[in-house]
């Protein structure tokens, strides 16, 4: 061989070892700076925040730093944040807390209070494709016979929770909507502030008949780092935050409106007293310390991140097209007149033999998942998700969920599309 072919023949070699990450949406890496907010944590704050030497007052000034940096994120008070051990406690948490509040309600028998009867239920509105650390518990509460629980389909054009059918569903006993801010499988957007906005004129009524408050939750795990957020924009009582979803370590938080006074939080957990003894245990500093960083990231280049992401993904979806045709490559996230997420492509390639799971077996280089990492015990089964939207059951179980980060590039989307060229050819027979 020529040097020229020896050389082209390496680089061959190298491009086929290379391996590109598009599970995004799963789970993020952790940037640089957190590393290093985690492991000085690790070495100088070390004590017992609760304690008062200097190891334990330095991990105490660390937790309140990082809640502050994740109030500001999302626009809120630093009293108002209680940290958890991630998305689903966070999701756990508020459902408990409502049924709680519900039952204590109804037994104090106070004056203005409408009795709603000894058998009364909590009643709880939500969504068809929510994340299964909601539909899960709810379904629980509901097989008990301790809840009740309204699962509102979303809309085959919008891909969204419509807010006419959520009001629709309200009953005397509803105490809670709870909508995700953004499906981490369409990437679509949910309308959370005109929801949170009726039910508050809601509120105002049912005040006046004696009727429990609705309050309004949404998981916004999805949406963070990727999309600015704002508590006071989405006008919710409850907001949870993921940290690996941004580029931040497995745990997480809980966003509750004037905790303890205008909105209240009852305990899943009793112990030591910490946060208030909302959520008692000795704090997780470290992860808490990159946390913090985290969304300190978030806040200063939210835009940048976004701007980047959309130009990414936008480039991806057109070389899919490019390659396999407009007619062959079905985008099952996009719906007229939604908003998605920046970084979200959730894509069928049409064929007989093209199931996801078989594309993302055949692939040499591409990292991705054909939907939530909590539903990958379906196999060869479609999404209930893409279901739920309206998808074509057989361009559905072709799906392919890929999303891109924060330092995704056109050159690895233009690895990715040969990478799938040459799967779909094999499994096709052609190659």
């Amino acid at each position: 061989f020529s040097n020229s072919t020896s050389f082209s023949l390496t680089h061959l070699c190298f491009l086929s070892l290379r391996k590109v990450y598009m599970d995004y949406n799963a789970t993020t890496p952790l940037e640089p700076e957190v590393i290093q907010a985690v492991t000085e944590a690790m070495w100088e704050a070390w004590g017992n925040p609760s304690s008062s030497y200097p190891a334990g007052r330095k991990a105490k000034e660390i937790i309140n730093a990082a809640r502050e940096s994740l109030a500001k994120m999302i626009g809120g008070k630093p009293s108002d944040i209680i940290f958890t051990s991630g998305g689903t406690e966070s999701n756990n948490l508020v459902i408990h807390s409502v049924v709680q509040h519900f039952h204590k309600n109804q037994a104090a028998k106070e004056d203005g209070v409408q009795p709603l009867g000894d058998e009364a239920q909590p009643h709880f509105i939500t969504c068809t494709v929510e994340h299964d650390s909601i539909r899960l518990p709810l379904e629980h509460l509901q097989a008990k016979g301790t809840a009740a629980v309204t699962f509102v389909p979303v809309s085959k054009v919008s891909g969204q929770a419509e807010v006419d059918d959520v009001l629709a569903a309200v009953r005397p006993t509803t105490c809670l909507v709870t909508i995700m801010l953004a499906n981490n499988e369409t990437g679509v957007i949910m309308r959370v502030p005109e929801i949170s906005q009726r039910v508050k004129a809601l509120n105002s009524r049912r005040a006046a008949s004696g009727l429990p408050r609705i309050l309004v939750h949404t998981d916004a795990a999805q949406a963070l780092g990727k999309r600015r957020v704002d508590v006071e924009d989405l006008d919710v009582d409850f907001l949870t935050i993921v940290g690996h979803k941004f580029y931040g370590p497995r745990i997480g938080a809980l966003y509750v409106r004037g905790l303890g006074e205008q909105t209240a939080l009852h305990p899943m957990l009793f112990g030591g007293g910490q946060e208030r003894n909302f959520r008692p245990g000795t704090e997780n500093t470290p992860m808490i310390a990159g946390l913090g960083k985290a969304a300190e990231l978030v806040s200063e280049n939210c835009e940048a991140y976004e701007a980047h992401m959309r130009e990414v993904r936008d480039y991806l979806e057109e070389r899919l097209q490019a390659e396999f045709g407009k007619k062959r490559i079905h985008l099952n996230s996009q719906f007229p007149g939604s908003e998605r997420l920046a970084n979200t492509c959730n894509v069928s390639i049409r064929g007989p033999q093209l199931q996801g799971r078989l594309v993302l077996a055949q692939c040499r280089t591409l990292l991705a998942s054909v939907g939530a990492a909590c539903h990958s015990d379906l196999g060869d089964r479609p999404s209930p998700v893409l279901l739920s939207c309206g998808i074509p059951f057989e361009v559905a179980r072709n799906a392919l969920r890929l999303s891109v980060g924060r330092g995704t590039t056109k050159a690895e989307v233009d690895l990715v599309v040969e990478d799938l060229k040459q799967a779909v050819a094999l499994l096709e027979g052609s190659a």
